[in-house]
């Protein structure tokens, strides 16, 4: 690599200071707990069949390819701040920190927008009633802000074991669901399976494939800690392997269930995953209430582990690229010395994350359904921009740098690098242009 893309001594500094201490598992379950996006569910499965069939196709033509094309090019570059790192690497300063600033911002939108809408309307429907546009949603929201934030303060070292028991939750939470689902059906019989409406159309693709894309990007990450892995080399391509089976079939099962047990007109982005939840659980009688009571603060709790482990990933690059001298001249990349994270950026980010939710409660027209979908799409589109830049990095890195260690290689060697590559930019793409 070329001598002015070392690192600067301040971003050295700031690496001396992190404290490693992610496992192979715990990996695994930040991959869980990022990936898997609890607010998508319900907007995937409003677009019906078309959109089981395309959310079905897109795991195997693009969310495979990704997670191989991530895991080669995380265990080659195991350096903290991953993606910004890659397009340094391969392009430069420059465009990395675009590439940075775009992957980041998205976060503080994405939690102070949908995660804390819908986290509000699902503890406000089957939790406890809150006062809908006053105090009570106020102080909500900004307390899921606050936590999600704060886990991306405290140590890695104790923060994970909050988000691995997150990433936990989820998962009971959605096969919970599924086998609850199964019962229902059988009792109760399911909503008619139209399989003529699965038939691929370019119009139905175009409807739901921005909303399919981002929630289907993001085995990246954990690479964003590299620097605190045990042993990223070793432990990458393994982790996002078990994590990508886990993910695919964390989406498709979920939104294959709330289509047979809702009607299509009934599925809503904002409540569609809690109201098949609360449909289907009536099956289990008079503890129906209190399941689902639990299953929602379980959900709101995978939705806290959501939004905590994006900011935990994109605040470190977003610091590595200030500490670098791509942001801000490198105020905000110091890492704190006790806790071995990047506060400056963890507070900005909440700050950000806080102003955006004002903005979709006062400047949004509509109900809280409106404001989610509007919050969503800007946040679709700005992380899919910065995979504008991040693909191509990682394939010129895979060309370029022949004599890297490669601890993992993707299937076909360089030409399948480069096969996989072409076709996950071009769905990248065409999903951006798709949200505009």
């Amino acid at each position: 690599m070329s001598q002015n893309l070392n690192s600067t001594s301040f971003a050295v500094e700031q690496e001396n200071r992190l404290i490693k201490t992610l496992a192979r598992f715990d990996i695994v379950f930040f991959i869980i707990a990022a990936y898997i996006s609890l607010d998508t569910i319900g907007t995937i499965a409003a677009g019906g069949i078309q959109a089981l069939f395309w959310a079905a196709v897109i795991v195997l033509t693009f969310m495979l390819p990704n997670a191989f094309m991530m895991a080669e090019t995380g265990s080659s570059f195991p350096e903290e701040g991953g993606p910004y790192q890659w397009v340094k690497f391969a392009f430069g300063r420059p465009l990395a920190s675009i590439a940075a600033v775009l992957y980041w911002i998205t976060n503080p939108l994405w939690l102070g927008g949908s995660l804390c809408f819908i986290a509000f309307e699902s503890f406000n429907s089957y939790v406890h009633k809150l006062n809908a546009r006053g105090a009570g949603e106020w102080l909500f929201k900004f307390a899921f802000i606050w936590i999600s934030i704060g886990l991306a303060i405290i140590s890695l070292k104790f923060g994970k074991k909050i988000i691995n028991w997150a990433a936990i939750a989820k998962l009971f939470v959605l096969g919970m669901f599924v086998f609850t689902t199964a019962i229902y059906g059988i009792r109760n019989g399911f909503q008619p399976f139209d399989f003529k409406g699965m038939a691929p159309s370019i119009s139905g693709f175009m409807a739901v494939a921005p909303i399919i894309l981002f929630s289907y990007v993001g085995f990246e990450a954990p690479n964003a800690a590299s620097g605190e892995m045990l042993d990223p080399k070793k432990d990458t391509a393994p982790a996002i392997r078990v994590g990508s089976i886990i993910s695919a079939l964390a989406y498709i099962l979920p939104v294959l269930s709330i289509l047979l047990v809702l009607p299509k007109k009934n599925v809503q982005g904002l409540e569609g995953y809690m109201s098949a939840v609360a449909q289907v659980f009536s099956v289990y009688g008079s503890f129906a209430k209190p399941l689902l009571t639990i299953s929602a603060i379980l959900f709101v709790y995978g939705l806290i582990g959501l939004g905590a482990s994006w900011m935990m990933a994109t605040d470190r690059i977003q610091a590595m690229a200030a500490a670098d001298g791509s942001f801000f001249s490198g105020w905000f990349g110091e890492f704190n010395q006790k806790y071995g994270t990047p506060t400056r950026v963890n507070l900005l980010s909440g700050i950000m994350a806080s102003i955006f939710l004002v903005a979709g409660m006062q400047l949004v027209k509509g109900n809280s359904g409106d404001i989610f979908k509007v919050v969503l799409s800007c946040a679709v589109s700005t992380l899919l921009v910065s995979y504008l830049l991040i693909i191509p990095a990682v394939m010129k890195l895979n060309r370029s740098f022949k004599n890297i260690d490669r601890p993992y290689k993707t299937p076909g060697g360089i030409r399948g690098f480069q096969i996989m590559g072409t076709v996950v930019f071009l769905y990248i793409l065409i999903g951006s242009f798709g949200v505009i």
